[in-house]
């Protein structure tokens, strides 16, 4: 009877590996085709640099600041 019980056993826990082992690969394969499919498309931005005109603003601006706006570029100095 021992036997039989072990056998019992070891047949449950290779059972329910084998269907965790499945299941597991069904959803992680579902969830990578739900990611592939909810990327969302690159941007088209144009990339043009806006700066901001505000007078409020204008007044703590530094001189070269000023300048890199002023030539059209994204400031690198504050």
């Amino acid at each position: 009877m021992n036997g039989i019980r072990k056998s019992v056993a070891a047949a449950a826990i290779a059972g329910s590996m084998l269907i965790g082992g499945v299941t597991g690969a069904v959803l992680y394969g579902a969830t990578t085709i739900v990611a592939s499919a909810a990327s969302p498309s690159p941007s088209t931005a144009t990339g043009t640099f806006v700066p901001n005109e505000d007078p409020a603003h204008e007044a703590s601006e530094s001189a070269a600041r000023e300048a890199q706006e002023d030539a059209g570029q994204v400031p690198t100095v504050p």
